[in-house]
């Protein structure tokens, strides 16, 4: 009798062992988000899509199981080893979420603000690149396609204020890359090089170079509006983008006429090979990537009435913290209410987070990146 109640308390004592292991793993790859309503409509499902777009666009193919995420009323749960994520990118996402844990913010709260979270993802050049994977030269890009003989010349671009080459390589499911030089339209001379990459998950991965072809933050603004990586998204809302203005035609180049119909049979090919995945986000969801942007505009431009979610105060001492400080309407969304800059009032927090750069989209005067090698 004896041998046999030593037997089941061997077997449970092995068991406990277990559980507590898989509870210590499990609290390692899964970090807690915290929901903060950051308008009237608002809602934690709603802003659950936008994380999912914001996972999505740096690589995550997100298994329709939905076994990463769980939530509560004001909190989501994320397992960052369940959302399809390559090894690489699972190891920077957890190094992030380490030094995230750090902070006197998930201390205080047991939870990051959702918004940081998704400006540290996509609002930070570098922790965008390493977790989706973009390789730091251009020759690493290159090297894994073939071009095609054919050439784009823009005159009359969007973005670029200089003149564009367009180059691409056969389109192959998933797989096929855009390479922009931005050129001197007197000289030739090349100033910088962006690429766009497709990504298995119909996503699409960019890449902003220098002329030595090495992997930069963000455009240089004197020869063009791009941006940063953030603003690519934005600007291309998951798709190959047309050209959007009248073109001169150019001796050794495609003419404008045919670059376009190549750029638009492109942009189609790529729509009906995302509309036909089973995981991910819901492509034929247009307009979903907009609960992104208000997850980290809300967050970098945050009303009082957010704030007093945020730092757990009542919105008269909100108040009184931020009086004389400049405010502001959001012309895209003036349903935000008036709102504050982040970098003006993040001191005033009584506790703080990770740092975010100053800026998600443009050239930032602080560029933040906790994933240095």
């Amino acid at each position: 009798m004896k041998k046999i109640l030593l037997f089941f308390f061997f077997i449970l004592s092995v068991s406990c062992e277990r559980d507590s292991y898989s509870d210590l793993i499990e609290t390692k790859t899964t970090i807690n988000l915290k929901w903060n309503k950051a308008y009237s409509d608002d809602t934690i499902d709603k802003s659950l899509i936008g994380l999912k777009w914001a996972l999505s666009y740096v690589g995550a193919t997100l298994p329709s199981s939905n076994s990463g995420f769980s939530n509560t009323e004001t909190t989501i749960t994320i397992n960052i080893k369940k959302l399809g994520f390559t090894e690489i990118a699972q190891q920077n996402l957890l190094r992030l979420a380490e030094k995230i844990k750090a902070s006197p913010e998930y201390q205080t709260n047991n939870a990051v603000d959702l918004g940081r979270f998704v400006t540290q993802l996509i609002g930070a050049s570098e922790h965008y690149y390493k977790i989706i994977g973009t390789p730091k030269t251009l020759t690493e890009v290159m090297n894994q396609y073939t071009l095609l003989p054919q050439k784009g010349y823009v005159n009359n671009s969007g973005v670029s204020l200089e003149h564009r080459i367009i180059q691409f390589s056969e389109q192959n499911g998933f797989n096929q890359v855009f390479l922009s030089e931005e050129v001197d339209p007197v000289t030739g001379e090349i100033y910088e090089y962006e690429t766009i990459e497709l990504l298995p998950n119909g996503q699409l991965r960019f890449g902003i170079f220098d002329i030595e072809g090495n992997r930069k933050n963000n455009a240089d603004s004197s020869h063009s509006n791009a941006g940063k990586p953030a603003k690519c998204m934005w600007c291309h809302e998951s798709t190959i983008q047309p050209l959007f203005y009248p073109n001169n035609d150019y001796a050794g180049f495609l003419s404008a006429a045919d670059l376009g119909t190549t750029l638009l049979g492109y942009r189609e090919s790529h729509r009906n090979q995302k509309l036909a995945l089973t995981n991910g986000v819901d492509f034929s969801q247009t307009q979903q990537h907009t609960l992104t942007e208000l997850l980290y505009i809300s967050f970098m431009e945050p009303s009082a009435e957010r704030l007093s979610l945020e730092w757990n105060l009542s919105i008269v001492q909100v108040q009184n913290l931020l009086s004389g400080l400049p405010t502001h309407v959001y012309a895209e969304f003036p349903f935000l209410g008036t709102l504050y800059n982040r970098e003006d009032v993040e001191t005033l927090a009584p506790f703080q987070g990770l740092s975010v750069s100053s800026h998600v989209r443009e050239e930032s005067t602080i560029e933040v990146n906790h994933l240095n090698d």
